[in-house]
């Protein structure tokens, strides 16, 4: 059985005891959350798609932990200008363990 779940503006195809890395969430490590914007559901012989979303769906997980991603450098330049600047980033992750989708 899996399920497609919108997690903080983002879609993700997930399975019972899957662990997905979302967008950083409020939230302890060890909190229970619940998604309920659930875009699909499908088993062995039944699929529903929800329009937009499936009522009655439920995703539960667990807040494993939150982590960071490696750091992006972006870099701009304009030749012949002398103009050339350096900057990093570093996005903030939160890994979910999905535990339950009703």
């Amino acid at each position: 059985m899996y399920a497609v779940v919108d997690i903080a503006g983002q879609q993700f195809k997930v399975q019972k005891d899957q662990q997905v890395l979302a967008p950083k969430l409020a939230g302890q490590p060890g909190d229970e959350m619940e998604f309920d914007k659930v875009l699909l559901v499908a088993n062995d012989t039944n699929v529903r798609i929800g329009t937009p979303v499936v009522e009655g769906a439920l995703v539960k997980g667990t807040i494993v932990e939150h982590t960071r991603g490696k750091k992006i450098i972006v870099f701009k330049k304009k030749r012949r200008k002398g103009y050339a600047k350096k900057r990093g980033h570093v996005q903030s992750y939160t890994k979910v363990k999905i535990n339950e989708i009703i």
